[in-house]
């Protein structure tokens, strides 16, 4: 397990001192974990995984959980859909209302901080129903 946390030190540039500091797990703990004597507690371990940016199963084993969440990520198709459906809704805008804002036409600046919004929650939205609706057997 050390081997881990020695490889994670190599890797950042860092010194098991200066992670001691930052994360507060003393010094002699790790100098027991070194020698074999004992392994952290599980809330040490959660603060150098933490400081690492690594999971606390990574840390003890060395090898990433195979049991990550999946993720669902957006296609070329989606992409296109996502555009399709947010020009829709800005030109369905702009024709029905004029985009008016505080009772003034809507500046190009403004339209273009709407347009970055619609576009922002429609992304989300899409990402939400792929996580939501997406049967198991196709998440890999």
């Amino acid at each position: 397990m050390y081997e881990t946390f020695e490889k994670l030190l190599q890797q950042h540039g860092v010194t098991a001192y200066k992670v001691s500091k930052e994360t507060g797990v003393t010094q002699s703990t790790l100098s027991d974990w070194k020698r074999g004597r004992s392994t952290p507690k599980s809330s040490n371990m959660k603060k150098i995984a933490d400081y690492f940016h690594v999971s606390v199963d990574y840390l003890m084993t060395g090898n990433e959980s195979e049991n990550k969440e999946w993720e669902p990520a957006l296609t070329d198709k989606d992409e296109q859909d996502i555009q399709k459906e947010l020009d829709n809704l800005l030109d369905r805008l702009d024709n029905n209302t004029g985009l008016m804002f505080d009772g003034e036409a809507m500046d190009d600046e403004t339209k273009e901080l709407l347009k970055a919004s619609l576009e922002h929650a429609v992304r989300t939205a899409r990402i939400t129903a792929k996580k939501k609706y997406t049967p198991k057997k196709y998440r890999k």
